[in-house]
């Protein structure tokens, strides 16, 4: 998956839908039911030709939606981390969901040096407590460059 949200075949799901990639869960569900009707197999079956095509699209409409639908899986697919083809990948999905709601929740605070950074992602990570703890020395040395959380 490439960082811009293209689809395992190089298709956008939301350009899969017709819609934005602001769309409202209804917004997505309305589009979806449009497109299911439209290319739906049964509707094709007196035409043989159009049905293996239609197959096509109603399977990738369906694709798009079940990853829009779901609030988790849009945010892995929006962040470029959805993997449609990983199965076994639940775990690693569930972490990073967590994540970007973490990271969402404190979007609004800009570190302004690698350290302020690292003591966020601590926070994030172990809470404020543990953070102090790594802010290194109170007595005004500092520490060597390189080393990590003052080791």
């Amino acid at each position: 998956m490439d960082p811009a949200g293209a689809a395992p075949d190089g298709s956008c799901y939301y350009s899969r839908l017709g819609i934005r990639r602001s769309a409202s869960s209804s917004e997505i569900r309305t589009a979806y039911r449009k497109l299911a009707l439209k290319w739906h197999p049964d509707r094709f079956a007196r035409n043989p030709s159009g049905a293996v095509e239609a197959k096509r699209r109603f399977q990738r409409i369906q694709e798009a939606y079940s990853v829009l639908s779901d609030e988790g899986k849009r945010s892995l697919y929006d962040a470029g981390v959805f993997d449609p083809f990983e199965d076994d990948d639940q775990d690693f999905c569930d972490f990073m969901q967590e994540m970007i709601s973490m990271m969402n929740s404190v979007k609004s605070e800009k570190p302004d040096s690698l350290e302020d950074l690292q003591r966020m992602f601590a926070e994030i990570v172990d809470g404020d407590a543990s953070a102090d703890a790594r802010r290194g020395p109170s007595d005004g040395t500092k520490r060597a460059r390189g080393t990590a959380w003052g080791r």
